[in-house]
């Protein structure tokens, strides 16, 4: 396939950081705020102890006190990314949890402190698919009359015996339940999937990457599984019960996801790296320019982009839709 015209990068895939230059026209950031938020299935509401992956440790500002303000943190991320990287325009991320995890007037108060800072011209809520709903949506679409507004769904697989294993606390309907509901309000939804979770093969991998993209969903983070000490995923690994996959079979599962993917899927994430200080492995995964760069050589290499495998007949779109 030729590589799509309105990516206008040199990558063979559509990155973010291309989009927001053709979007905005200058460089845009997103600053990392943590709103003091927790999870659903962390305090009990659904589950406890949170998703076996977590440590539950929230943002390393959440480590060294009480949070800031909202407003302080943005200024604080601003002031450094101007100082280091020249950038114009800001995106407030809601990263740390579940950022629509309260009453809706805490919400609104919260990201109004974030938006309304000169030069913020948009909002990323990191989120649940089982945390949302018509109000919570309705505040959303709100903002997107006037501002940027990315949702971030936190699915890691479309595979319910895998959610359930790794104690996500909602199945894969809620997820595409979450999409339906999102979709056609003005908002840019992104979702995050995981590669390597324990007991899925590179098919089933591609499974969720084919569902994602028969689904309304504009962007993308993939993540590799990290194993982190105090978690269940870590405690498994450390007692060799599961495996991590080592850095070839994640560059070329990476690689086949960008394939099956719409060629105009923003692509947010390809790697993860964790806090290094409780990172058990894999230890390929601290050097994310080197997987980065794996990426492009693995893409180079096949002569292909992403988008080369998509399916665009819709049916699967409507297989999903009327299975709800």
């Amino acid at each position: 396939m030729p590589k799509p015209e309105l990516w206008k990068n040199r990558k063979r895939y559509y990155d973010f950081k291309s989009f927001l230059v053709n979007r905005f026209g200058c460089k845009v950031y997103k600053l990392q705020i943590d709103a003091g938020f927790t999870c659903p299935n962390r305090d009990g509401k659904v589950a406890e102890g949170g998703c076996a992956y977590c440590d539950g440790r929230g943002s390393s500002l959440r480590q060294k006190g009480p949070l800031p303000p909202v407003a302080e943190q943005v200024r604080s991320g601003k002031s450094l990314y101007r100082n280091l990287r020249d950038a114009a325009k800001f995106i407030a991320y809601f990263q740390t949890f579940t950022n629509t995890y309260g009453p809706v007037e805490k919400l609104r108060a919260l990201y109004d402190e974030a938006i309304l800072q000169e030069d913020v011209i948009g909002l990323s809520i990191g989120t649940r698919p089982d945390c949302i709903d018509e109000e919570i949506l309705n505040l959303l679409q709100g903002y997107a009359k006037t501002k940027h507004i990315w949702i971030e769904y936190g699915l890691q697989s479309i595979h319910d015996r895998t959610l359930e294993r790794m104690n996500r606390g909602h199945d894969a309907a809620a997820f595409i339940e979450a999409v339906r509901k999102t979709a056609g309000r003005g908002l840019f939804i992104c979702t995050h999937i995981i590669v390597g979770l324990p007991g899925e093969t590179r098919e089933q991998i591609l499974e969720t990457a084919k569902t994602i993209a028969a689904l309304p969903i504009d962007g993308i983070k993939i993540h590799c599984l990290l194993a982190l000490r105090g978690t269940e995923v870590g405690r498994l690994y450390e007692e060799g019960s599961i495996t991590l996959p080592d850095m070839g079979d994640y560059v070329d599962t990476v690689c086949d996801i960008l394939e099956v993917l719409p060629p105009a899927t923003v692509i947010q994430r390809l790697t993860a790296e964790g806090y290094r200080d409780i990172c058990l492995g894999p230890d390929w995964a601290a050097n994310k320019l080197k997987v980065l760069n794996a990426i492009d050589r693995e893409l180079e290499k096949r002569d292909t982009y992403q988008g080369a495998k998509y399916d665009v007949t819709g049916n699967r779109l409507q297989a999903l839709w009327g299975s709800l």
